[in-house]
């Protein structure tokens, strides 16, 4: 017997929330749940657990829009940054609309019956439910393995072998040599987190990333905070942090020589005199060709300075009993290697998708807006930013869903669904971005459009303006009543 709802979310980390909550708020009557395949609210703040794992944007632009973040660092680490999730789930009672341990295997779509029958496994048994529009909030990470390359003798070394994404709680790494390889956010996060136990820790990369330090702290968000009180002064911290990032994103598109200058600059004055910046800090890329990499008040270039932490820039031949022996012919003595080496990506989750019993193949669709799929009906999803905090975007779409369904209400419409007929618009990826973990997965994912409304977006103020208060009937969004079915208003 399935269980019929308004909307189903998948997903209960910090998109799936913040969906339920815009959710909620605008429709306490209709119906929905939130399926979780873990046992755990968070998502991927639950499921990373290595050391200093933390936010690598400010919490006022990754904190939620209708939920104020309170506590004085900007830059939060990770157990403050669940319980900020799982504290605005139980507020709002979402966390009793959850179910755990439901892993959504295949959704499909009814035309007839205008609605999704969505199964998932459960305990070791299938278990079916049916809504009228499915709202993915599962991200884009393969929960299940992170990306570890093939290491020529890995199965000759003596020590152990970790990757970030599965931590192991019992992992003593106190008084041992560490060798981290990889060269972005969790390499730059772990190495200094790890030099408190670790007699000493290396990071090893192939070639280097741009790391910014910023102060761990917001101290206008902070000082406003306590003259005009959180709900105030959150929105002018937010929109603050949205200017100073917006600018940097485009200086380094348009002056990309002049944004490397002031790196390098920053860099230089936080390492020991004569450090090696152009071997260990200068990028073969322009900025923002990749992500910034973050470091809360310089504790990476501090751990250097100290003479915890080292850096070599390599690649690496073969693993020895011992450790790593590099192209250059060094060894890297190591007790402990984490391969940080990045994540592999899955779109949505590896649910499998069909409309009217006609499998979806996702590489043959367009996002519209970058949060549904052409061809798909009532059907939405949620990707984030990559030049910008994922929960910027994360609340548009769940502001947008809401716009959409009320739409449907108000014309008793029972499907909306992208349909792409302009035969201008020419296919794009849709990250177009040069990460390896996107380049090696996104010929799976959907396409984007070379123009509006197929793009994905990477402005916040552009889509707040197309997101919040565009129009919901622009011509590429098609509505329509199930067949015999008349104009009827729907649940509220």
């Amino acid at each position: 017997m399935s269980e019929h709802l308004d909307v189903l979310i998948v997903g209960a980390g910090l998109s799936g929330v913040g969906a339920a909550h815009h959710l909620r708020t605008a429709f306490p009557r209709k119906t929905y749940a939130v399926l979780e395949a873990r046992d755990a609210i968070g998502g991927t703040w639950d499921l990373f657990r290595y050391p200093g794992v933390r936010s690598d944007s400010d919490m006022q632009t990754l904190g939620y829009r209708f939920r104020p973040w309170t506590d004085a660092k900007a830059i939060a680490d990770g157990p403050s940054i669940l319980e900020y999730v799982r504290d605005t789930a139980a507020d709002a009672g979402i966390d009793r609309h959850i179910r755990f341990g439901h892993k959504v295997i295949r959704a499909g779509w009814s035309t007839a019956d205008a609605r999704w029958t969505v199964e998932a496994e459960h305990e070791g048994r299938s278990v079916e439910f049916t809504a009228k529009f499915l709202y993915l909030c599962s991200g884009y990470y393969d929960y299940a393995a992170g990306h570890t390359p093939e290491f020529p003798g890995l199965e000759r070394f003596g020590g152990t072998v970790v990757h970030p994404q599965h931590w192991p709680e019992d992992l003593d790494y106190t008084g041992k040599k560490v060798v981290v390889i990889g060269s972005g956010a969790t390499a730059v996060t772990l190495v200094p987190a790890m030099t408190d136990r670790a007699a000493h820790v290396t990071m090893l990369q192939r070639s280097p990333t741009y790391i910014l330090s910023l102060p761990s702290e917001d101290a206008l968000a902070n000082r406003l905070r306590g003259l005009l009180g959180a709900r105030l002064a959150y929105p002018i911290a937010r929109w603050k942090n949205v200017a100073v990032s917006t600018l940097i994103y485009q200086l380094s598109r348009r002056r990309p020589g002049v944004v490397k200058a002031l790196i390098r600059k920053a860099t230089v004055k936080q390492l020991p005199p004569g450090y090696a910046v152009d071997t260990h800090f200068k990028p073969r890329y322009q900025p923002w060709d990749q992500r910034l990499c973050l470091v809360p008040d310089g504790d990476l270039f501090r751990s250097i300075r100290r003479g915890d932490a080292s850096i070599v820039t390599d690649r690496i031949a073969e693993f020895t009993e011992r450790g790593i022996r590099l192209e250059s012919g060094d060894e890297l003595e190591a007790d402990v290697v984490v391969t940080a080496t990045g994540l592999r990506l899955l779109a949505f989750g590896g649910i499998e998708l069909a409309v009217d019993g006609n499998p979806v193949k996702l590489p043959e669709t367009m996002a519209y807006k970058g949060m549904m799929l052409s061809g798909v009906p009532n059907f939405a999803f949620t990707i984030g930013y990559t030049n910008a905090s994922w929960t910027l975007k994360a609340d548009l779409v769940g502001e947008y869903v809401v716009r959409l369904l009320r739409h449907l209400d108000r014309h008793g419409y029972d499907q909306a669904v992208p349909v792409n007929d302009d035969p201008a618009v020419t296919e794009r990826p849709l990250l177009d971005f040069d990460a390896g973990y996107v380049l090696r997965s996104i010929d799976e994912f959907p396409k984007a459009g070379s123009r509006a409304p197929w793009q994905l977006g990477m402005s916040y103020a552009h889509d707040v303006v197309k997101l919040r208060h565009g129009r919901i009937d622009d011509g590429a969004l098609r509505f329509s009543r199930r067949p015999g079915a008349g104009a009827g208003r729907l649940s509220a």
